[in-house]
């Protein structure tokens, strides 16, 4: 806009110039700055259109010929009349800006450029061509003044810089307003749909104290996208399971059957305590698929965040310990879980009192890392809150893919905040694969190590992340002791100078 005018108004005031009279070497010295400045507003305003054009020299460059236009403007109109204010105006401008050495240059060149003509003029070694005069002004009140011009552009330079910081100030404090309410929205819409699933799950279902296999069913314990789980005991040994079933609607999808003896055989190839056992897998053949599993009693880590937003940082080390083991074993067969997450990360009790283990749960989107195609004939699967990019893009997956949606885990649960959250399933996936969560340690008490940890955890390009969750582990309780390796540092400020934190008004990383 500046320029803009800085085009049309000297472009007036060429036209007006022949009517005004006054010395005629002023006025033509007067005419080509004019014509300078014009072309130089020109040229500023259409490199202005295109944001990567843009740069301060180039604005310096502007501004010279400006001051030159002002300066000339004051010659020929009088050092002491009203057309100082033009010189005010330019400090203003480049005041505003937020490069310092402009900041600066355009003061100083103004200031002093004045000073030199009034002193000049006053002098009398220039004569005093300008159309209004100072000659009915004594020496001292001439003097005066010019100090006093001094004193406008010296205030209009000081007021000039405070204003962008007290700008980028209340930004700063409006988006971290912002990010809070946004947080506190998504962290409710989670509470929300934990609960209704929580409502949903506890009571009668339809197979409800029917013999499956050797198993009689009880209630339900958990429903999915698959399936129902149930409580069941095995009629003869007595043996406590978890019996998990195939919804009818989806035994009519093509590979159903495939995807859930996929669960079963990728579950029951992972040897460790980690995982979830497999007690048997039966009526393949027949109308009703059911897939035994141990009974498990505790409560999921989604329950524990419902309770407690955020854990303590002991428990988030044994969790990546423990699970990291789990995700070690999967690696080890060539299995990639897919659908890491806190519904699916259980702590269940042990045969001891106050014995706890974690263990991963539902593999039922699992993929092993040599197929060619998903389990879901190329659909994406898994949960977009803790997607990894490549999943929320349909490309291929790895181990590092479950390592991204345990850091997603490891950002919920030290920030008692999800990294990524939406409205709709479009606008999370967007995040996931294209942006980053706010900087850790502004939404939680936590210092700047975690940043860098949660940047490598959460690297958009899967060569960037850690190679383990033992390594993501070991990060972690570095940064807790403020003992972050320089190089993770370097890792983090490079991902982050590529997707910055989505917290920042300055623009940092």
């Amino acid at each position: 806009m500046f320029a803009l005018l800085a085009v049309v108004l000297p472009a007036n005031l060429l036209l007006l110039l022949p009517f005004l009279g006054g010395d005629v070497r002023a006025r033509e010295i007067f005419r080509v700055t004019l014509c300078l400045a014009i072309a130089a507003s020109a040229w500023l305003g259409w490199s202005l259109h295109r944001d990567e054009r843009y740069d301060a020299s180039r604005l310096a460059a502007a501004g010279t010929l400006w001051l030159a236009a002002g300066l000339a403007a004051i010659h020929f109109f009088g050092v002491f009349s009203p057309l100082v204010t033009v010189l005010a105006l330019g400090v203003l401008f480049f005041g505003m800006t937020r490069d310092v050495r402009v900041q600066t240059f355009g003061y100083l060149a103004a200031a002093g450029a004045y000073l030199a003509l009034a002193l000049t003029t006053l002098r009398g070694a220039g004569g005093d061509p300008g159309l209004v005069g100072g000659g009915s002004l004594t020496a001292a009140q001439s003097i005066v003044m010019i100090a006093v011009a001094e004193i406008v552009l010296l205030v209009t330079f000081v007021s000039a810089r405070a204003a962008p910081a007290a700008a980028l100030l209340a930004l700063a404090r409006n988006e971290r307003a912002t990010w809070a309410v946004a947080q506190k929205d998504a962290l409710l819409l989670e509470l929300q749909t934990d609960l209704a699933r929580a409502l949903d799950v506890a009571g009668v279902g339809r197979f409800s104290d029917t013999v499956v296999g050797a198993y009689r069913l009880g209630e339900v314990i958990g429903r999915g996208a698959m399936g129902e789980v149930y409580a069941a005991v095995h009629q003869e040994t007595h043996q406590e399971a978890a019996v998990k079933l195939l919804h009818t609607h989806t035994l009519r999808e093509p590979g159903a059957i495939q995807r859930f003896l996929r669960e079963a055989k990728m579950a029951g190839a992972l040897e460790t305590v980690h995982a979830v056992r497999i007690l048997e897998v039966g009526g393949i053949e027949g109308d009703l698929p059911y897939l035994a599993m141990e009974r498990l009693r505790g409560e999921d880590l989604a329950e524990i965040l419902r309770r407690s937003p955020i854990l303590r940082l002991a428990e988030v080390l044994r969790l990546l310990s423990e699970v990291g083991e789990g995700l070690a074993v999967a690696r080890k067969v060539g299995v990639v879980h897919r659908d890491v997450k806190p519904r699916n990360l259980f702590l269940a009790q042990g045969p001891k009192p106050g014995e706890t283990t974690w263990k991963l749960l539902d593999f039922g989107v699992s993929k092993l890392a040599t197929a060619d195609v998903t389990h879901a004939d190329g659909r994406i699967v898994g949960t977009p809150e803790y997607m990894a990019p490549e999943q929320a893009k349909g490309e291929a997956v790895t181990y590092r893919t479950d390592l991204f949606s345990l850091g997603a885990v490891v950002y919920r649960a030290l920030t008692g905040s999800p990294a990524f959250a939406g409205d709709h399933i479009a606008e999370v996936l967007y995040q996931v694969a294209h942006t980053m969560p706010p900087r850790p340690s502004a939404i939680a008490d936590l210092g700047p190590e975690f940043d860098a940890v949660l940047a490598v955890a959460l690297a958009k390009n899967p060569a960037d992340r850690f190679d383990s969750a033992e390594e993501l582990r070991g990060a972690v309780e570095a940064a807790s002791r403020g003992e972050l390796s320089p190089e993770l540092g370097a890792r983090a400020r490079k991902i982050l100078a590529t997707v910055p934190w989505d917290d920042a008004p300055e623009g940092e990383g």
